[in-house]
């Protein structure tokens, strides 16, 4: 085909050239469409000048703020700590300019007036602010963090003890509170959603090319923003009825975290680098059995490899169609497995691979000055309530397979501990939380019954729906009935259940329908979630988080379906998240309160982890169940079960 290159065009190429538009057009247009992400990095676009800026559009206020340095700027920092007034701070490159040893630029605004400091004078700066006043900043547990480092080898410049939790307002987890499912909160996010103040992004730097860094007159604008957002989102987490998990939830975990990322884990790095030969040995055996039942060698890693000779060398019955050829991916396999040896042994290799790389082989480079390694928790990620890990992602240890408890047995407690006396890795865990949480959403006698009576709840869920007595009850059945609590929970529907169970989609549907006869109102519980986040957009947790739901109006039938499910579930997940949240900042307060030599670790979905010695653990086990299960008053009582050990393998 040829193209046609001789149409006549009647327009001027001048007016067309990219980027070339009315700025505050832009703005408005994107804003009343709700986009907020992109509209600074198309702006960006513009010119290289407003690349490079952090200015304002349309934002007469940023016009009147003025940097001052010296002793303008310390004069200016002692008024404020005098009145104890609201201040917010802004750091340039947090975290990177510290690793490179380049220069570092605090912003502190109080009102119209910003100061500007500079290299040694920050951290006495931040902890003043710190001890006397309200700190506004965009992630205040990484500004917390440059005076309390991870690396407790590192001297802190302030003790956690100074921190005051209600003089903390921290906009990224407002941001996250107000909706959960944004991708990031940065301030060019925050700045266009709560003040319709339009921050450019700044320019990347080419290759070869330093960071850009911004004048003092863009750090004091920047500030002022931040200043200017405390109040807007104050009142907007009021109007939103989100104010009480800020402020009892949320702000209170905050030096809680800095405290536990501080205190890391004992790793046994011997431990961890013979587990990776072991594992290194099994993953080539894997590889020459592959081989052997393919009868050549290929790249296993390689999807299109592994789909043609899956596929076409070996004939096995493709499942799924992709743009690049047929899907090699876990449930294809599993399916795959039933018929030929090839598709189970790829995924025991991509599964030791996957552990070996993820951990075995990165856990030991971790390890910080302190010999410890120090993971992130994240509190503005999981748009449950939940905390994620990072680096290293903790909470994605297989808890009941043999190779994740062979990784957790190369974590146990502080060696000192051990050395002094002796020491143990304790656990303590819910048990069936969100299940627990259900019965007392729903208010179902016959679920409240069950776990009252301190019963075998699945047992007792078998027998009500087979209809048969609680002895009766075989392995199988109660497996089953397990399977469909947990996905009620989740708002499987019969789809699900039908392949988790490996059953017709009949059989799946009759065993629901069973389920909700033996608990009605559960029923009713669950459609009254759906229609509310029909009518209202949202459900909540009982400690009114709230899950924006929007997909549930949507007229594709899975985008709709998944909005349902999120409906049913964030309540008792929330819930749960918040329930975990709030025992961590109990624990924390008890611990010092009582003066525990014992340490919190590690906070695991319901699972909370501590580093205790011997002498301690009869009293922390009892401290810890108590703090636990009675964080809230529920018609159901919430079990914890503590278990220790020398490894944290041990501690189940």
């Amino acid at each position: 085909a040829t193209i046609v290159r001789d149409l006549d065009i009647d327009i001027d190429f001048d007016d067309v050239v990219f980027p070339s538009f009315d700025s505050k057009k832009v703005v408005e247009a994107f804003k009343d469409l709700n986009i907020t992400s992109h509209v600074a990095k198309i702006l960006a676009l513009e010119d290289d000048e407003s690349a490079g800026a952090a200015s304002t559009s349309e934002d007469a206020d940023a016009d009147n703020v003025k940097p001052v340095e010296g002793d303008e700027a310390q004069k200016l920092l002692d008024q404020a700590v005098q009145s104890g007034s609201a201040v917010s701070v802004l750091l340039e490159d947090m975290g990177q300019e510290m690793l490179f040893g380049g220069s570092q630029t605090l912003a502190v605004c109080a009102g119209e007036d910003v100061a500007i400091f500079h290299d040694d004078e920050i951290d006495d700066v931040l902890c003043k602010i710190v001890r006397s006043n309200t700190m506004v900043t965009l992630d205040s547990k990484e500004m917390l963090q440059r005076l309390i480092p991870q690396d407790s080898s590192i001297p802190a410049k302030l003790d956690i003890s100074e921190v005051d939790p209600s003089r903390i307002f921290d906009l990224q987890v407002a941001g996250y509170l107000l909706d959960s499912d944004k991708s990031g909160y940065g301030l060019e996010y925050l700045a266009m959603e709560y003040l319709g103040v339009q921050l450019a992004v700044a320019k990347k730097p080419k290759k070869g090319e330093d960071p850009q860094q911004l004048s003092p007159e863009d750090m004091a604008m920047r500030a002022h923003v931040i200043y200017r957002l405390h109040d807007a989102m104050k009142k907007k987490l009021d109007d939103d009825g989100s104010t009480q998990c800020f402020e009892q939830i949320e702000m209170p975990l905050v030096p809680v975290l800095v405290a536990i990322e501080r205190a890391g884990l004992e790793l046994h790095v011997d431990k961890i680098t013979e587990l990776s030969s072991q594992i290194g040995l099994e993953i080539d055996g894997l590889e020459k059995k592959i081989y052997e039942e393919v009868g050549e060698e290929f790249n296993i890693g390689s999807p299109k490899q592994l789909s043609h000779v899956l596929f076409e060398e070996l004939g096995l019955p493709a499942r799924k169609k992709t743009r690049s050829g047929y899907s090699t991916d876990a449930s294809v396999l599993t399916s795959l497995a039933q018929i030929h040896p090839v598709p189970g042994l790829v995924l025991e290799y991509r599964e030791l691979s996957k552990m070996k790389n993820t951990y075995m082989d990165t856990l030991p480079k971790l390890v910080q000055g302190d010999g410890r390694v120090h993971t992130t928790f994240n509190q503005t990620v999981a748009a449950t309530g939940r905390l994620s890990s990072s680096d290293p992602n903790l909470q994605n240890i297989p808890v009941r397979s043999e190779l994740g408890r062979r990784i957790r047995a190369a974590f146990g407690p502080y060696h000192e501990m051990v050395e002094g006396g002796g020491a143990v890795f304790l656990s303590a865990d819910y048990s069936q939380i969100e299940l627990r949480l259900l019965a007392e959403l729903s208010g179902d006698e016959g679920l409240i019954s069950a776990f009252a009576h301190g019963s075998d709840f699945h047992r007792s869920t078998a027998a009500r729906i087979f209809d048969i007595d609680p002895e009766d009850v075989t392995s199988d059945l109660r497996s089953r009935a397990k399977a469909v609590n947990f996905g009620i929970v989740y708002g499987q529907q019969a789809f699900g259940l039908s392949r988790s169970l490996h059953i017709s989609l009949k059989e799946a549907q009759e065993m629901i329908d069973r389920y909700f006869d033996a608990y009605p109102d559960v029923k009713k519980y669950l459609d009254g979630l759906v229609q509310h986040a029909k009518e209202y957009g949202w459900v909540e947790t009982m400690f009114h988080r709230k899950r924006h739901v929007p997909e549930i109006m949507s007229r594709n039938n899975n985008q709709r379906m998944a909005g349902e499910r999120v409906a049913m579930n964030h309540p008792m997940q929330g819930s749960a998240a918040d329930i975990i949240k709030l025992a961590m900042v109990n624990m924390s307060r008890r611990l010092k309160e009582e003066n525990f030599k014992a340490v919190m670790l590690l906070q695991i979905h319901d699972e909370l982890d501590f580093s205790c010695p011997k002498d301690e653990i009869e009293k922390l086990s009892s401290v810890v169940v108590d703090e636990m299960s009675n964080v809230v008053s529920l018609k159901v009582p919430l079990e914890v079960s503590v278990a220790y050990g020398d490894t944290w393998a041990d501690a189940k």
